[in-house]
């Protein structure tokens, strides 16, 4: 299935931003993309605000800020 571009940049808001949204809750296509969406488009302080408010794994944390370092 591709990888709709609109969605990455949803489910990121959702699960980063508001928490709305785990990554239990989307496609696995698209687990990656919106760990890459995130780390190129939120700043470190967001990415872990949404670990502290446990909208994020620390394993999701650790993924998505190995993009943000690469």
């Amino acid at each position: 299935m591709a990888v709709n571009t609109l969605l990455v940049k949803a489910y990121a808001i959702n699960i980063y931003l508001y928490g709305n949204r785990t990554f239990a809750t989307i496609p696995t296509e698209y687990h990656e993309p919106v760990k890459q969406y995130a780390a190129q488009t939120f700043t470190q302080e967001q990415i872990y605000n949404a670990l502290v408010n446990g909208w994020i794994t620390q394993q999701e944390y650790d993924e998505t800020m190995a993009y943000k370092t690469a």
